[in-house]
């Protein structure tokens, strides 16, 4: 139980790096490049993804089921997929229907790929080995 608290504390971390990122990117291409803000959030979205993988095999993650990094990097990236999805929906959910600003709908988006994020990722690609009893 300790790991697990010790790799969702620090998943949390790296997650507010790329989260940082994430909304930089995504500010930058709706309000400097005019994108429309469901590309931009895709696109934000992988940009924080690829630094939260970097990120997270570094400092949080000890336990690895893929020895292939460029594979395992495809996984992480393609769970993150299933984020997006979640990202997309609250922020159209919450720009579309609730009227909120872009930032604070970013926010309550990624409260939602956080968890999903976490369990999807820790589960198939970083579970540590379960011992036999």
């Amino acid at each position: 139980m300790r790991k697990l608290l010790m790799e969702l504390f620090g998943y949390g971390a790296v997650s507010g790096v790329a989260l940082a990122l994430d909304v930089a990117t995504l500010e930058m291409l709706v309000k400097v490049g005019g994108w429309h803000y469901v590309p931009a959030a895709v696109t934000a979205f992988f940009a924080g993804g690829v630094l939260a993988y970097h990120l997270s095999v570094k400092y949080v993650f000890t336990a690895r089921q893929l020895a292939n990094r460029s594979l395992e990097l495809g996984y992480f990236v393609a769970l993150g997929v299933i984020g997006v999805i979640v990202n997309v929906a609250v922020l159209s959910l919450a720009i579309g229907q609730m009227g909120l600003d872009l930032l604070p709908a970013k926010l309550l988006a990624a409260c939602g790929t956080f968890t999903t994020n976490f369990v999807l990722r820790r589960q198939l690609l970083f579970a540590p080995a379960r011992i036999a009893e």
